[in-house]
Order: C-alpha cells, then structure tokens, then sequence
C-alpha cells in the first residue's frame, strides 16, 4: 500500500483507531473497566450526547449549527416537572415535546425564511430558554421526590433496566440513531439536507424548499434535545432550569466534528457521530475512573477537536 493511500486510510478512519485506542488504553489501566456496572454507566451517561448529537448531526449537514441544545433540554425537563403533577407523566411528556419542537421549527424559520445566522439566533434562544426554564421552576431546582407518584414513575423511568440488565436509554439511543440513519441514506428529505448543506442557493434553485427543509431539520434537533432532557431529568431524578443540559450543545457539536461531519455542511456521517460521543464519553471516564482533574478532560476533548477540524480542512482541499 502507497504512503497516499495509507494517509487517505488514516484520515477517514481516525475517529475509529482514536476510540479503539481509548478502549485499549482503559483496559490496561483502568480497573474493571469491562464491568457491567461500568458498560451501564456508559450507556446512561452518553445518552444525551447520543440525542443531542443525531439532531446537531442533522442541523450541522445543512451548513448551520444549534448552540440552544442545551436550553432546549432544561426547559424539557422543567416543564415536564411542573406539568405531569396536573397532567399525568404521558401528556406532560408529549406537551414538553410539543414546545421544544415549536421553538425548533421557529428557530428554522428564522434561518431558513429569514435568513439569520444560526449562531446568532440559538445564541439567543440559549440564553433565552434558559432563563425561561430557570422562570418556570422559580429559580429552584424540582426535585421529584417530592412530587408524589408521579415523580417516582419518572425517576423510575431514568433507573429501569430491560431484563435487570441494560439501562432504558439504550431504547432512545438505538431508535434515533436508526430514525437519522434512515432520514440521511433513504429519504428524499435526507439527500435534501446534504444539497442544501453543500450549497443553499444551487438547492433553492433546483426546486427545494430551503425554508421548509430548516424548519424540519431544526425541528427534529429540538425534539432530540428535549428527549435527552426527559431522560436527564428522570436520571438525575431532580429539574434544574439553570444547570439540566449544561454545555449538551458542545459536547454535541464535538461528536458530530470528530465523527467527520463537515462544519461547512454536506455529507452527513451518523456512525461517525456515534464514534464521536463514544471517544468524548472515554476521555471523561478516563479521566474519572483514574483520579484525573476533570480540567485535564477539557484538555484533551479541545485537542481532539481541532486535530478533527484540520484533518476536515485537508479533506476539503
């Protein structure tokens, strides 16, 4: 094999032989790290990154970005909380969701018809969702333990495990990544994303519907981000306005950065996403199961990060 080739090799798979070098890594010098227990917190811990990053993947293959993820999980989880004690867990659910989605599909018409930045509009929307969540619970935190039944039913909701063995959020990460898989490689809609993330105009002018296109696509990372923020909610067992979904947006964008999606838009790389969040997973666990400052994590994800970003730069020549 040419020296070219093998370059070419390394660069498509890096995002590969950098996890599976994180997984042999924790296997020398992490203790029981291929305990059940450990896979289990793995699974409960990357769930909303997994969430986050399949509508950040979507949002980012159309050329723009959604920094409001995070907000867009706090006001789920919040009005989740103040809801289901008059409405039951269900429809307090489903009406969360329904808000998320319209402040999603707002936020798509405002990029799409108006033609606004994306980063300067969820830039606002995540300053402004969050203080609406923070509003809503009264600037304290809703713990659901003190909701009654239905509180537990929720908590339940973050600690049941199918068969007393894998946590319930392997359901959530397993359909959303299936559900984008599916929108990306065989839909109209997805081969619509991908035109409109390599050129907007030329899209526009062969017939797509660029603002109804934003306006799904949006949508769609909304409603991600307010499932992640149900399930962090039930997890974590309590509602916080002012810290449920802190930074989401950025672990999101990261996965879906190092997963090889181009920040420029474009092709859209959904396994690569999940490799993404995988490889951001193990360097916190890393980091947390070996007595490393939590700082250092920062580090090493901002390193991965831009060695992503140049090895895209290449690609693009």
């Amino acid at each position: 094999m040419s020296k070219d080739k093998m370059l070419v090799y390394s660069k498509k798979y890096s995002a590969l032989i950098l996890l599976l070098f994180f997984i042999i890594l924790n296997s020398i010098i992490t203790p029981n790290f291929f305990r059940m227990s450990n896979l289990n917190n793995i699974i409960t811990q990357i769930c909303p990154i997994i969430l986050c990053g399949m509508g950040m993947t979507l949002v980012i293959s159309t050329g723009g970005i959604d920094i409001s993820v995070g907000s867009v999980m706090a006001l789920s989880g919040v009005l989740t909380a103040k809801l289901m004690t008059s409405m039951g867990l269900v429809p307090a659910i489903l009406a969360s969701l329904i808000v998320c989605i319209g402040v999603g599909c707002f936020t798509g018409v405002m990029v799409g018809k108006l033609k606004l930045q994306a980063m300067v509009v969820t830039l606002g929307l995540m300053l402004g969702i969050r203080g609406v969540a923070q509003v809503l619970c009264g600037g304290r935190d809703i713990y659901l333990n003190k909701l009654g039944e239905v509180g537990e039913q929720l908590s339940f909701l973050g600690t049941y495990k199918l068969g007393k063995v894998i946590p319930i959020q392997i359901i959530p990460i397993v359909l959303s990544i299936v559900i984008v898989w599916i929108i990306i490689e065989k839909t109209v809609l997805g081969r619509r994303i991908q035109a409109v993330g390599d050129s907007i105009k030329s899209s526009s002018l062969s017939g797509i519907n660029t603002a109804r296109t934003m306006m799904i696509v949006y949508g769609m990372s909304a409603l991600f981000a307010a499932f992640a923020g149900v399930f962090q909610t039930a997890k974590v067992a309590v509602a916080a306005g002012s810290s449920l979904g802190q930074l989401a947006e950025l672990d999101a964008i990261a996965a879906v950065v190092i997963g090889g999606t181009p920040m420029s838009g474009g092709k859209a790389r959904v396994i690569g996403t999940v490799v993404g969040a995988l490889i951001m997973q193990m360097i916190t666990l890393t980091c947390v199961m070996n007595d490393i400052p939590s700082q250092y994590a920062q580090v090493f994800k901002a390193i991965i990060i831009v060695f992503a970003v140049f090895i895209q730069r290449e690609k693009r020549k």
